[in-house]
């Protein structure tokens, strides 16, 4: 099933959402067809224009938007006078919520990647009816045992990659929690500490893509970089800010509150997620959820195979 045709936003605007930040969105498709939010990974990534392929634009009114902090919304994570304190989980899905309200929609397919799929299940979990089908891909819960293993467990399986990676920190801070070691050095005063702290967390975040090996040419570029480590790091070094519990995984705990809710999980079979079974879990503990995997693929929403997964999960919500 091929990805729908390349299309452009037929609207869009900046959203004040309070604390001094203002969020980027954008509409395409069908204005008056089935509301679908896309909730892109990271965090801190920003949205990119693939998820609209992903939808029948004759069918679906298609809403993409950068979470706080990222791609166009404003200020920048990049910056380092942005307060970050600002940049939470129950501040996203309060955004999510607003943003809703001022297009006009009840509810909506919710679409998620990654972080996305965090986020998009917190959000399903702590606002009942609003979300009519979840499609979530290279799925995560943002459970702390799962930022343990990308930190720190796959050191194991790239040895010379997590030695340059935990060469970079004080080495009173190589036996904790890594990603508030470098969330501390990424909010150092010294703009030097925070370039080298960026760079040394995306080269690790590059290496431990499985197959095929591969640069990402947006980490290349500085300002980018230090903005999506902040960010990653911000969320990843205080429990993705899903409150006590975490270690055992809030979303998970809390998966008996999506039954009702129709979803679909696209997985790669070489995703590092599935070595703690992530998606198994979660998926047997939501009744209705459907699980789809895809062979020799990794935490990729566009690698073939799962973007068509992708499209027949949309087709099938787009007549409901």
């Amino acid at each position: 099933m091929p990805l729908y045709p390349e299309i452009e936003p037929y609207d869009h605007g900046m959203l004040d959402v309070g604390d001094g930040n203002r969020v980027y969105w954008e509409t395409c498709g069908n204005p008056h067809g089935k509301p679908a939010l896309v909730l892109h990974g990271g965090p801190g990534s920003g949205c990119t224009p693939y998820p609209r392929r992903l939808f029948d634009p004759a069918v679906y009114r298609i809403v993409l938007l950068d979470q706080r902090g990222c791609g166009r919304s404003t200020p920048s994570a990049g910056a380092y006078d942005t307060d970050m304190s600002v940049n939470t989980t129950a501040h996203l899905i309060a955004d999510l919520e607003l943003l809703r309200r001022e297009l006009g929609i009840g509810r909506w397919l919710v679409w998620g990647v990654s972080w996305g799929s965090v986020l998009g299940l917190r959000y399903a979990q702590t606002c009942p009816g609003v979300v009519s089908e979840l499609v979530l891909t290279g799925v995560a819960t943002g459970a702390n045992p799962e930022v343990a293993l990308l930190t720190r467990g796959l050191g194991k399986i790239f040895p010379a990659a997590f030695e340059r990676f935990v060469g970079e920190l004080p080495v009173h801070e190589r036996d904790g929690n890594l990603a508030a070691a470098y969330n501390r050095l990424l909010e150092s005063p010294d703009a030097g500490v925070r370039a080298r702290a960026a760079r040394a967390w995306t080269d690790w975040e590059t290496a431990i893509i499985p197959a095929p090996p591969r640069s990402v040419p947006r980490y290349e570029d500085p300002v980018f970089r230090l903005g999506f480590a902040r960010t990653v790091t911000h969320y990843w070094g205080n429990d993705s800010f899903l409150g006590e519990g975490n270690d055992q995984g809030v979303v998970l705990r809390d998966a008996h509150v999506l039954k009702g809710i129709p979803g679909t999980l696209v997985q790669g079979s070489l995703d590092f997620g599935n070595l703690i079974g992530i998606v198994w879990r979660l998926h047997h503990a939501w009744e209705g959820s459907e699980l789809v995997m895809i062979d020799e693929v990794g935490h990729d929403a566009g690698a073939p195979g799962v973007a068509e997964a992708l499209v027949a999960a949309t087709d099938t919500y787009a007549v409901r």
